[in-house]
């Protein structure tokens, strides 16, 4: 087979077989609403640590879906390869927080929907599922749920350092509590207002207090 033999093939035929234009507005609107997500996703965050790799991500996943989705439905044959191609992908991408797999998944959303040539069904559905997202957002609990640990020598140390929580605080609730020869350690879930953490300096104050720590918590909240 010679090199004139490779352009008398379907090669050609393939490439007339889509629009370029069709090509570019399917990409334009698939950055756009990739970045609408990453938008709603760093507003709604909610997490330790924003992970500005991931939030780009999103962006790139809603394009190469879209690219992905062109290809496979402009040819039946191609469709049934990349399934196959595809089926060998593995991610190894551990999954931080439940939330984010809800963007992964509007993403490859995105992607699908626009690349199957409905552009509209692809920005009303994201723009309402950024407004609930907006919406569910400004309702969070003003109360920010913290986890204090407190290092005591004694007992009335400890009963000291409970009346100033229980005192400070809207909400408090044991989590574990540790007695040993070195003293006594217990960890505590509180929710606080206005973010007013002074209480923890209340507590070190006292007598027989060694140490007063007190960390965001983003596990299980008590109700």
């Amino acid at each position: 087979m010679g090199f004139g033999d490779i352009f008398k093939s379907s090669f050609l035929e393939n490439v007339s077989e889509f629009s370029i234009l069709d090509v570019v507005i399917g990409m334009a609107f698939a950055l756009v609403i990739g970045l609408f997500i990453m938008l709603i996703y760093k507003k709604s965050f909610s997490g330790v640590m924003y992970s500005k790799g991931f939030a780009m991500a999103l962006v790139g996943l809603s394009l190469v879906t879209t690219l992905v989705i062109m290809a496979v439905t402009s040819n039946v044959v191609l469709s049934l390869g990349m399934v196959g191609a595809l089926s060998i992908v593995r991610f190894r991408a551990a999954i931080k927080e439940p939330m984010e797999i809800v963007f992964l998944f509007w993403s490859l959303a995105v992607g699908i929907v626009i690349g199957a040539g409905l552009i509209p069904l692809a920005v009303i559905g994201s723009l309402i599922i950024g407004l609930i997202f907006v919406i569910f957002v400004k309702q969070k609990d003003g109360n920010t749920p913290y986890i204090l640990i407190v290092n005591c020598d004694n007992e009335k140390a400890e009963d000291e350092a409970m009346k100033i929580i229980s005192e400070s605080v809207d909400k408090s609730i044991i989590k574990s509590k540790t007695v040993n020869d070195s003293g006594i350690e217990f960890t505590a879930e509180v929710r606080i207002k206005d973010k007013a953490t002074s209480f923890v300096n209340n507590i070190k104050s006292v007598e027989g207090v060694t140490a007063a720590t007190l960390v965001t918590y983003n596990g299980d909240y008590m109700s």
